[in-house]
């Protein structure tokens, strides 16, 4: 350790407030009382986020500047209070002693990250104030803290400005594709005719299985659910290529996973994706692009459960080219877009893990006397 560092606790240093929540009957949007902040979803990006809930009845108070850190799932994650606030039980508030640069003390909090969460209770992760009291901390002169602190504010600015446009390129890459497909689609020919998926395909789905996790025999063949792969077992049901099409689940509003996915050889499929059989693969794949650019809203029913029924699958309407090469043209034009597209996103992934890397090395070096 450098000259003039020294091992503490954060008790030694600190004020630590454990958070209390007031009764539901004091709580209010209207703006009366104290300012009421909960836990984790409340935080910015470093500092909290505007109040949206009050309450009269105040317990618990973090003042300005005090460090806040959620304290149940997730643990550990801190931020900063912008005002006097209520907390309630899902944050502690950490108030720094004189002697202790309070960005210095948040900065090390975010290097401890991975100590902190990784403390569990029986039920969920947590950490209680004596637990945080005890957390092992470094002290430095006062101008060697200010010294680290600006380094790393000046660094982190940077980081936070490259991440921020490397999220915005990846949105925009994915957009791109998303405004591609729909263009390809929108621009039709006096050939294509509209179908609906009984017109054009098989439906499998009588000819499903579904194992419970209990009756499973692990094995070599994919095991495919409303999402994908789910297990690997000792058997298969289906020896073909097909198209898979989520049944049920909020993906199927939400769609941050695929629900439309091509499969083939040997598998087994449980009953929570409709299977497809197509004459030809250019229309598989066609299909496949169409289903994946399109929102089926409309389409699927229930809101705690969604769920896309075999008739209203049926009933999806497609605009199909006049003719098989016509299909195969747009699925090889829009291949050759998502390939594109999924070589940006792999940059850009990429650039995201090295900036998040370059802050733990920031982090470490800076709190183990190398920075």
């Amino acid at each position: 350790m450098k000259n003039g560092w020294q091992r503490k606790q954060i008790g030694e240093l600190c004020e630590v407030i454990a958070g209390q929540s007031p009764e539901g009957r004091f709580y209010n949007v209207d703006g009366k009382g104290k300012p009421f902040y909960q836990g984790k979803k409340d935080f910015g990006q470093k500092f909290i986020k505007d109040p949206t809930t009050w309450t009269t009845q105040v317990t618990k108070i973090a003042q300005e500047g005090d460090i806040l850190m959620s304290v149940r799932a997730p643990v550990g994650p801190v931020n900063f209070a912008t005002g006097e606030i209520c907390i309630g039980r899902g944050l502690a508030a950490i108030r720094t002693r004189t002697g202790l640069n309070r960005n210095f003390l948040f900065y090390q909090l975010e290097y401890l990250q991975p100590e902190i969460s990784g403390r569990e209770g029986a039920v969920f992760a947590s950490i209680n104030k004596s637990e945080i009291e005890a957390l092992p901390i470094v002290s430095a002169p006062l101008p060697e803290q200010e010294r680290v602190v600006g380094i790393l504010d000046r660094a982190f600015e940077g980081i936070a400005t490259a991440t921020v446009n490397a999220e915005k390129n990846l949105q925009n890459a994915n957009a791109l594709l998303a405004s591609e497909r729909q263009a390809v689609f929108a621009r039709r020919g006096p050939t294509w005719a509209v179908k609906t998926i009984d017109q054009i395909s098989t439906n499998l789905d009588s000819k499903r299985i579904p194992i419970t996790k209990s009756e499973r025999k692990s094995g070599k063949y994919p095991y495919y659910g409303a999402s994908g792969i789910v297990d690997y077992v000792d058997n298969f049901i289906f020896d073909c290529d097909a198209l898979l099409v989520s049944e049920d689940g909020a993906n199927l509003l939400m769609r941050s996973t695929p629900i439309a996915f091509s499969v083939s050889g040997k598998y087994w499929v449980n009953n929570h994706a409709h299977i497809l059989k197509f004459d030809n693969m250019a229309t598989q794949q066609y299909v496949e692009f169409y289903l994946e650019s399109t929102k089926l809203d409309d389409f699927v029913r229930g809101a705690a459960q969604p769920k896309l029924t075999q008739a209203a699958l049926n009933s999806i309407p497609i605009p199909m080219p006049g003719s098989i090469n016509a299909q195969r043209e747009v699925v090889t034009r829009l291949s050759a877009f998502s390939e594109e597209t999924q070589r940006l996103e792999s940059i850009y992934q990429k650039k995201l893990a090295a900036l998040e890397a370059l802050k733990k090395s920031l982090l470490h070096k800076a709190f183990t006397g190398q920075l």
